[in-house]
């Protein structure tokens, strides 16, 4: 056979070679084969056995044989390439950097600001024929002078090149990021090698090597390169989880179901397998190419959609059109846009900079008519001039130069250095995310993150270690809380036990010396087995010599784990011929087995089931209470002879001898529970989602302070949650969703659907007061459709899949869910950066477009010229973008609730400090320009002459103006209100280098700038006034900032009613909420209902409680806040969706008063008890702060009753 495979490639000539859908020269066609890992089950045994006759028929057509493999010589292998195809997916191409450019001229603000350059640069070279003749008439302030037409161009030009700054800034980054993440794709693809036999030697290949017609070696734990047919198995088990979403391990065998896909995991067992599909021909690589077929755009969003929602191409459609359909027609519908679609600032961006684009239009349009206007009655109206023919071009000179005018104050008005604060603020992030292991594939993930509200997450591995410890044991007669010290057993006892685990587990579970010095030791194989070997070395002896001993071909028999028999035993053989079975498995499964009991001396002694309901009372429920897995390690002995019938397993897997019961620990990362609590903290509710049982699942949700007893929450399993949900035809309601999820803290036995449906169901939401923003971590294939229609995908970068690393947004390089918290960090420092940006750059906007619009109207020439402007608007704006975007992040970013998706760019706060900055500056510039002659006693340098040289006194009032804008700079570092601007300034080099660079080039300007910048050298004490003026800007900055947001009625639409003092000021900017129009009229009426509704209900709830504390004072505390409570009384529980924080909490200030009056009386001695009950706050612990109601309580929540 051997020989056959060299020969093969010589009979045919290279022209002969068919194309890829013909056999070629092998018995067998690629379509054949790929429609062959089609069929499933008996229907793929019966099509092998009617075309091929059997194993051995299809191995030589495909020319290769079942024991030795390929032979392996490069022209055979090349030509399987060449007919069969290689084992590579081909990447999808990445964007080329054009592209990358195109896509970011997309924005909004740059197309605006595209715009006015281009029509300033045209009318910067219209050149108006004619001289000005005295018929004409004259305007007061004339046409511009030489020095501000020749310079007339820079304007324009200027803008264009700050757009080109930004395109290209962008462009880079994400073409950086892109290949940033390829690296790290094709160095994790680089590392990995599998099995194959060639020429009858087991060899390791990488991956991509791998040809159809190969034999290749599949055992536990493998992640499967290509899809082949099963020769032979031993106990084989498949997870086709992640192609079908089928979560229940799917058995193999030659004769039943052979078929073996790529991307499915092997859960036990071993076996050998037959390559038949490779690449993009085996049905991972289908299910890609699907994706990569529909265009660019629709790639983006299919590619996350399908590949994971789907099974196998075949299985694809009735799981979309289950739950995925509605989803994706939404998404088609919102037009095929990439992914940035979603990001909540930027979408609050471009609506900011449309509404600034409107308000300069409107200003311009203003301006250009009253000039207009002014010249037209002081022309034909005062003069009483004619309008001549020959006087036209004159005429049109002029109004050319009005809409130039016009054209400066359109350009003042829109902020330029917003996009490009945005991009350095979300680069500046991402590389820095980088070193907090946040890998960030999606820059507006970063900002996203920022507004998060809940966050999914898996339990094993991101929550815990995924490291599996025994914690507890129970040997002889003693239940140890800790792992017992090796003197403290009996000898006897110890050595079976450690016989006991290491010959009883498969002998590729090891434990490997740690890689880096700190780490722990690296579990390898199962995770459980581990553990125990665990147990082993803490008991200071070696499994490796017992397995040296008897190593594994010595292993007389196996019964490997499954999941019916829920246990694993194996038999030796010992020396004088009898035979000794070790078993291990579920403690309640294996102790019924068991008839005797090892005791403190080491001799075994009766077990009755008496003895086994009370251990399982005294040791087993304990110790699952703990978030243990229990398993039971036995033995049992059998004489040489007669041998017994191992086949008949009934009867060998009883009268067991139990040695020890140990409680095994998937411990918690000791980040974790500081971490869940910084969220809490922070107003993100943290929610976990889990395969695990529901009890394990709920101690370690108590570990990790996701649940703390005494709350109101839930934990249900997924098929109680379905149940909840879906409606008598089977369909998922949101009404029923909106009952459970804010309570909701666990979920166990969940399905990937289960995940994605809770997703989908939270983000739909409109339960609440605000809209939630999820953030959901995965790593498995079948989170793909979770992960994607979540706002923020985290993927596992270590224990991630590819597809959950494709369809994720971020990627947590240590698998670490601290890691995210950072994320928030990052996200909302991003978020008050661009802010604290705003605020700066619209105060500077708002004095500039006021300035030039009175300057033009009354004086018919702005004080500030094209070019000055151009200093304050582009050059300062760029240097304040980075100055204030590279702030870092502080802890305290996590003091405050999250700003969900409605709340406006600009709160109150700094609607005041925009709003009284620009007063103060108005009021100086207004000062110096109608009085400032007098003040300086210089001449005055209104109504200046033609072609005059620039004056004293203009020169003064652009130095103040560019120097209050400097110091402002320093106090819009608070958005908040908060009296100390200079906090942290110096952890921010690059700051203070841009307020003290931008220093010396004004000094440079004003000395030296002359003609072009229209100024002339000011003298030392002019110099001091100036400074002084500014620096007027940072006392008057604490003036504002001592005026209570709350007193100023018209800084938002409707004033609160009674306000007490100690409620935070932030709270009070959080309300000036930018819904869409359509969906506010829509809700008003709502809204009014459910007012009406809840004000009734509040009271009837009030009530309640009064009568649930008198009754159930008398009850004990505990009895009412155990865990198992939380469905006593469902309809009347109305506790809140997040956990309480005093700090900033948007509430309905009138309603909470009223709660506040009806439910502080009460102090009863069982604190938590009616709070519980009633479901109400009357806490009297002040920490806990019961007054302050937030989203989900009762004055907010729809709640269920309705």
């Amino acid at each position: 056979m051997g020989d056959m495979t060299n020969s093969a490639v010589d009979f045919y000539p290279k022209n002969q070679r068919r194309e890829s859908n013909h056999a070629g020269d092998f018995g067998c066609s690629l379509n054949e084969l790929r429609s062959l890992m089609e069929l499933r089950g008996s229907e793929a045994v019966q099509k092998i056995q009617d075309t091929y006759g059997d194993m051995n028929g299809f191995c030589r057509r495909l020319k290769t044989s079942l024991t030795e493999g390929l032979a392996g010589n490069p022209a055979d292998l090349e030509n399987r390439r060449q007919i069969f195809g290689r084992n590579f997916i081909p990447p999808k191409k990445p964007k080329t950097f054009l592209q990358l450019i195109w896509e970011a001229l997309q924005d909004v603000t740059l197309i605006i600001l595209e715009l006015a350059a281009i029509i300033s640069l045209g009318l910067s070279f219209y050149q108006p024929p004619g001289e000005r003749s005295e018929m004409c008439g004259s305007a007061a302030g004339g046409v511009e002078d030489e020095g501000e037409s020749e310079a007339g161009w820079i304007e324009g030009a200027a803008i264009l090149l700050s757009v080109i700054c930004v395109v290209f800034v962008t462009a880079f980054n994400d073409w950086s990021k892109e290949k940033q993440f390829r690296g790290l794709q094709s160095r994790i693809e680089q590392e990995q090698k599998f099995a194959v036999v060639r020429g009858g030697q087991v060899i390791q290949i990488p991956v991509s090597e791998i040809v159809t017609g190969d034999i290749a070696q599949v055992k536990y734990g493998d992640l499967l390169p290509a899809d082949g047919i099963l020769i032979q198995g031993n106990d084989l088990k498949i997870d086709e989880s992640s192609l079908t979403g089928e979560s229940d391990h799917v058995r193999k065998s030659a004769d039943k179901d052979p078929m073996l896909l790529s991307g499915t995991h092997v859960m036990e067992g071993s076996g050998k397998m037959l390559v038949t599909a490779v690449g993009v021909n085996s049905q991972t690589g289908i299910i890609f190419t699907l994706l990569g077929a529909g265009g660019e755009e629709e790639e983006k969003k299919d590619k996350k959609a399908k590949k994971q929602d789907g099974a196998a191409a075949m299985e694809m459609q009735p799981l979309k059109s289950a739950e995925g359909g509605d989803g994706d027609d939404k998404e088609k519908r919102k037009g095929g846009a990439p992914k940035k679609e979603k990001s909540v600032l930027q979408g609050k961006l471009t609506k900011l900079a449309v509404q600034i684009g409107k308000a300069g239009l409107v200003m311009s349009a203003i301006t250009v008519i009253i000039l207009v206007l002014y010249f037209a009655i002081d022309t034909f109206v005062i003069q009483k001039r004619q309008w001549l023919p020959e006087c036209t071009p004159v005429y049109i000179q002029f109004f050319v130069k009005f809409f130039i005018i016009g054209v400066t104050v359109l350009v003042v008005a829109v902020p330029e250095g917003l996009p490009l604060a945005v991009t350095i603020s979300l680069a500046y992030s991402v590389k820095k995310m980088m070193k907090d292991n946040n890998l960030v594939r999606h820059l507006d993930a970063c900002e996203t993150m920022g507004n998060a509200t809940a966050i999914c997450s898996d339990k094993t591995g991101t929550l815990t270690t995924n490291r599996m410890t025994v914690v507890q044991a129970y040997v002889g007669d003693v239940h140890y809380k800790e792992v017992p010290d090796p003197d403290a057993l009996p000898s006897k006892t110890l050595d079976m036990l450690v016989n006991a685990i290491s010959l009883n587990s498969a002998y590729t579970s090891k434990i490997l010396p740690p890689e880096k010095e700190v780490a722990l030791p690296r579990q390898v194989g199962n995770k459980t087995e581990c553990g125990l070997l665990g147990l082993v070395l803490d008991l200071k002896r070696d499994y490796q010599t017992v397995r040296d001993q008897t190593p594994e071909e010595k292993l007389y028999k196996v019964y490997t784990f499954n999941s019916e028999r829920k246990s694993m035993s194996t038999v030796i053989k010992m020396q004088d011929g009898s035979f000794r079975m070790y078993s291990k498995g579920a403690s309640e499964i294996v102790l019924k087995k068991c008839s005797n009991i090892l005791n403190a001396a080491g001799e075994a002694r009766v077990f009755r089931p008496r003895d086994r309901d009370e251990m399982v009372k005294k040791v087993i429920e304990p110790m699952a209470c703990d978030g243990l897995r229990t398993i039971c390690i036995a033995f049992r002995d059998f004489p040489g002879s007669p041998e017994p019938d191992w086949e008949n397993e009934n009867d060998i897997l009883m009268d067991l001898t139990c040695i020890a019961v140990v409680g095994i620990e998937d411990p918690v990362r000791p980040e974790v529970p500081e971490a869940i609590r910084k969220c809490q903290r922070a107003g993100i509710t943290v929610r976990m989602v889990t395969g695990d049982n529901i009890n394990t699942a709920r101690a370690i949700a108590i570990k990790c302070g996701i649940i703390n007893p005494g709350e109101d929450f839930i934990c249900l399993e997924g098929k109680d949650f379905n149940r909840r949900i879906r409606n008598e035809k089977g369909e998922v309601e949101q009404e029923r969703i909106d009952k459970i999820w804010p309570k909701l803290r666990v979920l166990a036995r969940s399905s990937p659907t289960d995940k994605h449906t809770l997703v989908k169901g939270i983000i739909d939401s409109l339960h609440g007061e605000r809209r939630q923003v999820v953030a959901v971590t995965g790593d498995g294939t079948n989170d793909g459709p979770a992960l994607k229609k979540a706002d923020v995908g985290f993927a596992m970068g270590i224990a991630g899949t590819d597809v959950a690393k494709e369809a994720s947004d971020i990627i947590l390089t240590d698998d670490n869910f601290s890691s995210i918290v950072k994320a928030v960090m990052w996200g909302r420092n991003v978020y008050d950066s661009i802010s604290k940006f705003l605020q700066f750059q619209l105060t500077v906007n708002v004095v500039a477009v006021i300035v030039a619009f009175t300057g033009a109207c009354i004086t018919q020439d702005s004080p500030l010229k094209a070019v000055q402007m151009l200093w304050v608007n582009l050059i300062m704006d760029t240097f304040a973008s980075l100055a204030l975007a590279t702030e870092p992040p502080t802890e305290a970013l996590l003091m405050r609730r999250p700003y969900g998706r409605d709340k406006p760019l600009i709160s109150r706060t700094m609607m005041k400090n925009i709003l009284g900055h620009g007063i103060y500056q108005l009021t100086v510039i207004f000062t110096l320009l109608f009085a400032g002659e007098t003040i300086f006693n210089i001449d005055s340098g209104r109504n200046a002459p033609l072609h005059a040289p620039p004056s004293e006194h203009y020169t003064i009032i652009f130095n103040t103006f560019v120097l209050m804008q400097l110091f402002n700079e320093i106090n819009a570092r608070k958005i908040h209100g908060e009296k100390n601007v200079f906090d942290g300034i110096f952890r921010n080099p690059i700051f203070c280098s841009i307020v003290f660079g931008t220093f010396g080039i004004q000094i440079l300007i004003i000395q030296f700038g002359g003609k072009p910048f229209n100024c002339i050298p000011l003298q030392i004490d002019q110099w001091l006034w100036c400074i002084v003026l500014g620096v007027g800007e940072l006392l008057w900055g604490q003036v504002i900032s001592s005026i209570p947001t709350n007193r100023l009625k018209f800084l938002k639409e409707a004033g609160h009613g009674t306000q007490k003092d100690d409620i935070p000021e932030e709270e009070l900017n959080e309300d000036a909420e930018e819904i869409d129009h359509a969906e506010r009229e829509l809700r008003r009426g709502q809204i009014l209902w459910f007012r009406g509704l809840n004000r009734i209900q509040t009271q009837i709830r009030v009530v309640k409680a009064f009568r649930s504390s008198l009754y159930e004072g008398l009850e004990k505390p505990e009895s009412k806040s155990s865990i198992h409570n939380f469905m006593t009384h469902p309809e009347f529980r109305i506790d809140d969706s997040q956990p309480h924080i005093p700090l900033i909490d948007d509430t309905d200030i009138e309603e909470d008063a009223a709660l506040k009056q009806n439910s502080s009386p009460p102090s009863s001695p069982n604190k938590n008890n009616n709070a519980i009950d009633s479901g109400i706050n009357l806490t009297t612990d002040t920490s806990k702060s019961a007054t302050s109601s937030s989203p989900g309580s009762p004055l907010h929540s729809l709640e269920t009753s309705l």
